[in-house]
């Protein structure tokens, strides 16, 4: 199984349908987040919902990504979020790194059951613990550290978790390792600061899709509405979003 580029009309939607995503709910994601998970990439975290044997209904929320099998057939891997993160098998200072959102190289169990040097990070928003192997990130660095000129100092930086900023045409730029990035590198204009706090996606409370909108809480939580289930209060956020895209539109 490998990660490639997906086409929307091959998606499997009735796997997606069975946990409570409809085909109208993922079209109605923003155009950057499409991109992203046709490319391979991980979703936002999305609400969930499912029957169970007993016929309850039981809602979670959880992170996707697409997957082509050795069939050709395009299947789904859900990543749902987690009370707190399987750490049982990191020592106590890994455990500390993993917790304040730093990678560490570790001996995992692969998928064949092999054990091998990756690099772990720990996903904050499902609290599921990720790996890449290590040579695949090390051969990114070490490209990365030709063409920015950095030293071993520099990249044992990156490796141990600590992101590194450095100055382009006199403005601060930050690097540093960020397992979501299919690359494994994350390149950031700002400081380190700017740098952890980039992954957090700002999303408008509201985002209106050709379906239905999808409004985030408070706590960041995404939910779906359908447009038949439209309040006063969304459709008149609708009507004031498509005022602003059309004023965008005459002051291009």
């Amino acid at each position: 199984m490998k990660k490639e580029q997906f086409e929307f009309n091959e998606l499997p939607y009735p796997t997606l349908a069975r946990f409570g995503l409809t085909q109208e709910m993922i079209e109605d994601l923003p155009l950057c987040i499409l991109k992203e998970i046709g490319k391979g990439g991980y979703s936002p975290v999305l609400p969930m919902r499912v029957t169970n044997e007993n016929g309850e209904v039981i809602e979670s929320r959880s992170r996707f990504a697409f997957i082509r099998m050795d069939s050709g057939e395009v299947d789904v891997v859900f990543y749902p979020t987690l009370k707190s993160s399987p750490l049982e098998c990191y020592n106590e200072e890994q455990q500390k790194q993993l917790l304040d959102g730093k990678s560490i190289i570790a001996d995992v169990a692969m998928a064949d059951g092999r054990r091998s040097k990756a690099f772990v990070q720990i996903d904050e928003e499902t609290k599921q613990v990720m790996y890449v192997p290590t040579p695949i990130i090390a051969r990114n660095l070490k490209v990365l550290a030709e063409v920015m000129y950095l030293g071993t100092v520099e990249v044992n930086g990156m490796q141990h978790g600590e992101p590194l900023t450095v100055a382009v045409d006199g403005e601060p730029v930050t690097v540093g390792i960020d397992l979501h990035n299919k690359t494994g590198i994350r390149f950031c204009a700002g400081d380190a600061q700017k740098w952890k706090e980039q992954p957090k996606r700002e999303w408008d409370k509201y985002t209106f899709g050709c379906y239905g909108c999808w409004v985030m809480d408070d706590d960041g939580n995404l939910d779906y509405v359908p447009e038949e289930e439209y309040t006063e209060e969304l459709w008149n956020e609708q009507k004031k979003s498509g005022e602003r895209n059309r004023a965008a539109g005459i002051h291009k």
